[in-house]
């Protein structure tokens, strides 16, 4: 992303925040999945907002008003021989000529030079309790400047959380958030795809994962989080994670999976029979679903708010749940007593963006927030049915989820993973082309 991007977030942001402030954001730190073994690096999401530095060990302090330059970064400094081992650093030459600092230290002379910035600023921007190994030496830089009032010096009496501005910047996408947006929802599509056709009676699970990964890598895209790859009685798990089991003929596979792309997450789910063929059964829930999905995604309009679309798929659902003969009763006293609840027993949907479960408030004042243009969702209403003595035995261990990512526009929502079939006569076509 061009840097110019990261500059002008940074400037609102500091314009938002005032010149008495002063924001502090420390970079991810490097996590060991086992002994000596580290997982791949992804920065914190905050700091990559404002910043676009992607190494760890790093510090940006924003300080509006600064004569002497508002963007300050502590960074790893030259190191040969472990550059040797795990590629060239930024350095802090590179914080100021490929990142925009308007200066650059060794993180090593952090505890020297940053309580002075912190000198006559009235309050901290800092998400307290979100690097936990940081939050002592944020204190103590506080606290050391408090005990030195008697010398004249002055430090910050309050500390705000830094997501009270950012999560709110952050849910209104740019225009070139929505470009990496479309591309993470591009290759996503496309790996489904792969998965419909690929999706074969006696295959397992984890091959289809496999799948996923080999669309996602050659596009230099990785998972946004793990994927589940569920067939039979596993798709009315809702986070089922396993991955192990046989498909069998005449099941249904659900695939929750989506990339990460330049940082910028999707998130879709298709459901597909395996063998290529619905049962009617299966199609018959299949089509509630997809009406319902329909319907929520028609309400994601800009003055809309937040639960419109659920509302709408919890509508259609219970009217399906009854043509199915699931449930029985006026549909009114159904909706009020959730009577839905036992087979659509989640939300319809999540905000999106760097965080495949992006920030931002879902209520504002105690009401839910109206869209506008420019937020990133999805919309994802599903049923699970699992064996009971008043479910018919053809329902058993039905479970079907239909999930799109969707931009709110001034008009028309966008949905970003229209290209991937899901009506059942497409999704069977496409299987049909293995």
């Amino acid at each position: 992303m061009d840097q110019r991007e990261f500059a002008r977030r940074r400037r609102q942001f500091m314009r938002m925040i005032g010149r008495e402030s002063i924001a502090i954001l420390p970079a991810a730190p490097v996590r060991h999945r086992n002994a000596d073994i580290e997982y791949p690096y992804r920065q914190d999401s905050h700091f990559h907002y404002l910043t676009g530095f992607g190494e760890p060990e790093a510090v940006a302090a924003l300080l509006p008003g600064r004569a002497q330059g508002e963007f300050v970064m502590f960074v790893r400094e030259h190191d040969p021989l472990r550059e040797s081992w795990d590629g060239a650093w930024a350095g802090t030459d590179g914080a100021v000529a490929r990142h925009g600092a308007d200066d650059a230290f060794p993180i090593e002379d952090i505890d020297d030079i940053l309580p002075g910035l912190l000198e006559n600023r009235e309050r901290i921007f800092y998400s307290m309790g979100r690097h936990p190994d940081f939050d002592p030496r944020v204190l103590g830089w506080v606290n050391a400047l408090r005990a030195q009032g008697r010398d004249g010096a002055t430090g910050p009496q309050e500390f705000v959380a830094l997501n009270h501005v950012l999560d709110d910047m952050r849910l209104f996408k740019s225009r070139a958030e929505q470009v990496r947006l479309r591309r993470a929802a591009r290759i996503t599509v496309d790996a489904h795809r792969r998965v419909m056709r690929f999706a074969q009676p006696g295959r397992m699970e984890y091959e289809v994962m496999a799948e996923l990964t080999h669309e996602f890598r050659a596009h230099n895209a990785d998972f946004s989080y793990p994927p589940i790859v569920a067939a039979g009685a596993n798709a009315c798990v809702m986070h089922y994670r396993r991955n192990d089991q046989r498909l069998e003929d005449g099941a249904l596979l659900l695939v929750d999976a989506g990339c990460e792309c330049e940082y910028y997450a999707s998130d879709v789910t298709r459901t597909v029979p395996i063998g290529g063929r619905f049962s009617p059964a299966q199609r018959a829930v299949y089509e509630v679903v997809l009406e319902a999905q329909l319907a929520a995604i028609e309400k994601v309009r800009a003055g809309n708010h937040w639960n419109d679309p659920h509302e709408a798929a919890v509508r259609v659902i219970t009217q399906g749940l009854v043509r199915l003969g699931l449930l029985a009763g006026p549909l009114a006293r159904l909706l009020r007593q959730e009577a839905y609840a036992p087979f659509f027993g989640h939300r319809t949907g999540h905000w999106l963006g760097l965080d495949v479960h992006d920030v931002g408030d879902y209520r504002v004042g105690g009401e839910w927030r109206v869209f506008e243009p420019g937020m990133a969702l999805t919309v994802e209403p599903g049923i699970y049915i699992r064996p009971g003595p008043r479910v018919p035995r053809e329902f058993w261990n039905i479970g079907v989820r239909i999930e799109d990512d969707v931009l709110v526009t001034a008009g028309a929502p966008e949905v970003l993973t229209a290209a991937l079939e899901k009506t059942p006569d497409a999704v069977e076509r496409l299987m049909g082309a293995a």
